[in-house]
């Protein structure tokens, strides 16, 4: 697994469970899930991305979109 794939993979857990405990808790934690979405769109443009910086420090390969 690369570092693109592992951001995606993070991003598609934090936003389902967001959508979880919005439905189980309060509609409060929908702030999550937009919250990860204005990131991903921010680093469409940018390319900076927190959740690409920890997985290089964790030692994930790098990919095309994250180096």
């Amino acid at each position: 697994m690369n570092i693109d794939r592992a951001v995606l993979a993070f991003a598609g857990l934090v936003v389902l469970a967001g959508l979880v405990l919005s439905q189980v808790y309060s509609p409060w934690w929908l702030l999550l899930s937009a919250f990860v979405g204005l990131n991903m769109f921010q680093a469409a443009f940018t390319g900076f991305c927190p959740a690409a910086i920890i997985f290089k420090t964790l030692g994930v390969k790098p990919g095309n979109a994250f180096r």
